[in-house]
């Protein structure tokens, strides 16, 4: 039965129904773990891995089951569970060292990825026969989920396994900025010649790891993607669940790549507030705005805690569509102490030293802007080769 059968006006309702046909509807978008028809069966009578958090939910019209729930209600021989940097649960504070542990509820193992494990070991996939892969990303080169990615990739590889991705939306797959990560800095917050956006989900970046033959010694891993339906790069998707401690919402969210940066410096981007990654201060900064870090929940250490931060509050602040500068700029230019702005793993963050040393000579947003190409047009042009999905 039509939506709009109660509608008398042809002209309304066919004016109703082509909007919603445009509508980038998120109420319309299936995560790869919802298309169960086509995972379920590949991983019936084996031995299986999952690499899982809170947010590796099954959502269907009523409620959402985590992952593990569904499995196991399928009857899936779950043998262990890998945990990336939050932990399972996806509690733990930025950057801790996660311990392995059995789950109280199901007896399963959780091995911790960020602990004293980056990549499983071979004896952790030893008695495995397949791995299942399911995080939700935010598109930025520096959330560690993507080096999750790479280094789970790489064991599978090694030992034999194959990997089923169950894909999940980019929230900030809307565009691709930043400069491009230099070899020199590259480690656990980037391993890959990418910009700081790539716009890409972790399905399409999966095939570009493969494609790109980035995994030790060019090696392959044997990958199936669970796509996402009813999605394009242009779909605003806001995560239902928040994918990691200190990004509660989808403002949060769509600022992350930029307000990361200020990370490496002495400001203050809101954690131990409410309102993580939605605005930056600092005692020595004016502004209107203001709040004091105290520890909570993702943060029992926060940055400059007990004192009273001034600055702006982006919380209301138009969607953007690109990395922003201006506010790191803003911020440099008010801090007197300019030659301890940028704290030395700054470049591990922004993937170059030139983006500091730009800034510190005064160079435009503009012209910074514009010293990142070739590089990111090249790279905008090897996405392409990978995606899933409609631009």
């Amino acid at each position: 039965m039509s939506p709009f059968r109660f509608l008398k006006n042809t002209f309304l309702l066919g004016f109703l129904t082509a909007l919603f046909a445009i509508m980038p509807l998120q109420a319309q978008v299936q995560v790869g773990a919802q298309d169960i028809n086509n995972y379920i069966p590949l991983l019936k009578g084996k031995k299986v891995a999952v690499v899982a958090h809170a947010a590796s939910q099954v959502y269907t019209t009523k409620n959402a089951v985590h992952l593990i729930d569904t499995l196991r209600s399928h009857h899936i021989n779950i043998v262990s569970i890998f945990a990336p940097e939050h932990g399972f649960r996806s509690r733990e504070d930025n950057g801790a060292l996660i311990r392995d542990e059995i789950d109280s509820l199901t007896q399963i193992p959780i091995i911790s990825l960020h602990g004293k494990n980056r990549k499983p070991r071979p004896e952790h996939l030893a008695e495995i026969d397949i791995l299942l892969f399911d995080l939700q990303d935010v598109g930025a080169r520096f959330y560690t989920y993507l080096s999750t990615l790479h280094l789970v990739m790489e064991a599978c590889a090694e030992n034999n396994i194959p990997m089923i991705l169950l894909d999940r939306p980019n929230p900030n797959g809307h565009y691709v900025d930043g400069p491009v990560m230099e070899d020199a800095y590259k480690g656990y917050l980037g391993k890959h010649n990418i910009p700081i956006v790539h716009g890409l989900t972790l399905g399409e970046f999966a095939k570009m790891i493969n494609g790109e033959g980035w995994l030790v010694n060019g090696i392959q891993c044997e990958l199936t993607v669970i796509k996402n339906q009813a999605y394009t790069h242009q779909t605003q998707y806001d995560l239902p669940l928040r994918p990691s401690p200190n990004l509660p919402n989808a403002q949060a969210v769509n600022l992350y790549p930029s307000l990361c940066l200020f990370e490496q410096t002495p400001f203050s981007i809101g954690r131990g507030t409410e309102k993580q990654f939605q605005g930056y201060g600092h005692p020595l900064f004016r502004g209107d705005y203001s709040f004091i870090p105290r520890p909570n929940f993702g943060a029992k250490k926060p940055k400059l805690e007990g004192e009273k931060c001034r600055g702006e509050d982006l919380s209301n602040h138009p969607k953007i569509n690109r990395l922003e500068l201006k506010w790191l700029i803003k911020a440099y230019a008010a801090y007197p102490d300019k030659e301890n702005f940028f704290s030395p793993q700054f470049v591990k963050l922004s993937g170059t030293k030139s983006l500091e040393e730009q800034i510190q000579k005064g160079w435009s947003e503009k012209a910074i802007r514009k010293s990142w190409e070739p590089q990111l047009s090249a790279f905008k042009k090897t996405r392409e080769k990978y995606l899933l999905y409609p631009n």
